[in-house]
């Protein structure tokens, strides 16, 4: 989410671009997941331009809206496919442990929010600088603390030192983001998914991989 569909866009294309890079640096299958969050990062960000768009009129309502669902569609999914990067390039099985259950919290809050999504009015309207989403969550405030808990936790839990303290930065900055656009500022979404995907394209060519590599089918 950007403050308005030309920063979606570039920011879209850059964190794509980023993806790429990370498939190319995949050594193993249990990278795949990690390596695929910025290409899942970049086409979010780029659908969100076509929101933008439809609101605004420049391409057909249908088309807005439909990009309106994927994008929520996407964003609901996060829960579940986070814990589950997070679990694949864990290497202690005590922390595997620890992580599982926030798996498991992932699939249960991304079933319940697409169930929602799928089942009750959906809508989308410029608000300033981002555009406001409204979904109708039962108890949506609950909802809410559970997504941070699937997609923030895991991080934390991590045996690997430095997905350990960007889990604390990525708290402290999910914070921040959640109130600069919940005071009407901006949306500065697509930033941190930048910085996310920076962050995992170094992981992955640093990574120590004691295992049998494996190809991705991505040119070097």
């Amino acid at each position: 989410m950007c403050f308005s569909a030309e920063a979606d866009l570039i920011g879209g294309i850059l964190v794509g671009g980023a993806g790429v890079d990370a498939l190319r640096h995949v050594g193993h299958r249990r990278e795949l997941v990690l390596a695929a969050l910025p290409l899942v990062f970049g086409a979010h960000q780029m659908i969100e331009a076509f929101t933008w768009w439809g609101l605004d009129g420049r391409v057909p309502e249908g088309i807005g809206n439909a990009a309106t669902w994927v994008y929520l569609t996407i964003a609901f999914l996060l829960p579940l496919v986070v814990p589950l990067a997070v679990l694949s390039v864990e290497p202690d099985p005590g922390r595997r442990r620890m992580v599982t259950p926030f798996a498991i919290l992932g699939v249960a809050v991304s079933a319940t929010l697409l169930f929602e999504l799928f089942t009750g009015p959906v809508s989308a309207a410029v608000a300033g600088l981002y555009i406001a989403y409204d979904v109708d969550l039962s108890f949506g405030g609950q909802m809410t603390v559970l997504y941070v808990a699937a997609t923030c936790g895991p991080l934390l839990l991590s045996s690997r030192r430095r997905i350990m303290v960007f889990g604390v930065l990525n708290l402290a900055a999910v914070t921040v983001l959640a109130r600069l656009m919940a005071s009407g500022v901006i949306s500065l979404w697509c930033a941190w998914a930048a910085v996310c995907s920076v962050a995992i394209v170094i992981h992955l060519r640093t990574a120590d991989r004691p295992s049998e590599p494996v190809s991705t089918g991505v040119p070097g």
